[in-house]
């Protein structure tokens, strides 16, 4: 069935706006916060820990706030471990090993692919219209978040031999997100944002553990070994990245759709740019700024004329 857009565009979408690049601005940081664990813990590890304190921060919330956990039936498991393979094991899986063969700024720019896979999967899976104004907004956005990530690195397409395996590899990262973002659409309406968000990170961080202790990454001493910095870090990763960005972005596709929801992902090379000069004093440029202009064009044209159409009633 077509989704009406007047279901999608209702005068308290602009919170909804303004969780979304929050939690963009949370996953920006996560670059920052990854790259003071890159020396401490292989990738593996650092995953495997990330969504151990993510699943720790998701129970112990329900805990407080005395919210007991769900039931799923039968096909909710089958849905949400679907969910959690592909938006947690294999997305990291990809991740992690493609940045063994390119850099993070090539990536990036492949990553940023997500908001159009997404766009057109809705389209083609479940009938989600997609307007001009649509087409034109994801395709910006991928231009500026295209601008962002070159002029951050323009040797970054200079790749080697077997860089089209780190490719191949970072371009599963946006199958995995895609499947993560559009297979949740079902269990959001039964079981909520939250109940969602908690069993696939249960059953991803299950995957991941295993898989560390399979490989034999999992060494207390590297444990021992972190610092505060890269505690906090790891913090950072698990309950702001992970517990608390998920609910926000799977809250988002529940309230306005993956496609307009996943174009604010946009944003996350613009906002890991902006971070990193406040906070690492890299530097940045007109070329950045331009691109960053291009991107919050692109999430306004794929949002605005929505909006306009449900006050017309159409």
């Amino acid at each position: 069935m077509a989704i009406s857009e007047k279901t999608l565009s209702k005068p308290s979408d602009l919170p909804v706006y303004f969780k979304l690049a929050a939690v963009t601005m949370i996953w920006g940081g996560t670059f920052v916060a990854g790259r003071f664990l890159a020396d401490a813990l292989t990738p593996l590890l650092a995953a495997s820990l990330r969504f151990l304190l993510a699943s720790a921060a998701l129970l112990a919330f329900l805990l407080v706030a005395r919210i007991p956990l769900a039931r799923p039936n039968g096909r909710q498991w089958l849905q949400l471990t679907l969910l959690g393979f592909f938006g947690i094991f294999f997305y990291n899986l990809c991740f992690f090993n493609g940045l063994q063969y390119i850099n993070a700024s090539r990536a990036s720019l492949i990553v940023a692919l997500n908001p159009a896979v997404i766009g057109l999967a809705s389209w083609f899976l479940f009938k989600e219209r997609l307007g001009r104004a649509k087409v034109i907004g994801i395709v910006i956005c991928m231009v500026g978040a295209g601008l962002v990530i070159v002029s951050r690195n323009p040797q970054l397409l200079a790749g080697h031999a077997n860089a089209w395996i780190g490719d191949l590899l970072i371009f599963g990262c946006v199958v995995g997100w895609g499947v993560y973002s559009l297979c949740s659409r079902e269990l959001n309406q039964s079981l909520g944002p939250l109940q969602t968000v908690t069993y696939s990170i249960l059953l991803g961080t299950a995957m991941l553990c295993l898989t560390c202790l399979i490989r034999g990454e999992w060494q207390m001493a590297a444990l021992s070994g972190l610092g505060v910095q890269q505690w906090l870090s790891l913090m950072y990763l698990g309950v702001l990245g992970s517990a608390l960005a998920y609910i926000g972005y799977y809250d988002g596709i529940r309230r306005i759709g993956a496609t307009r929801s996943g174009v604010f992902i946009a944003l996350n090379p613009l906002t890991a740019v902006i971070l990193g000069a406040i906070l690492l004093g890299e530097p940045l440029t007109l070329t950045m700024c331009l691109g960053g202009g291009l991107i919050l064009t692109g999430i306004y044209l794929c949002n605005k004329p929505l909006a306009r159409a449900g006050k017309k009633g159409i």
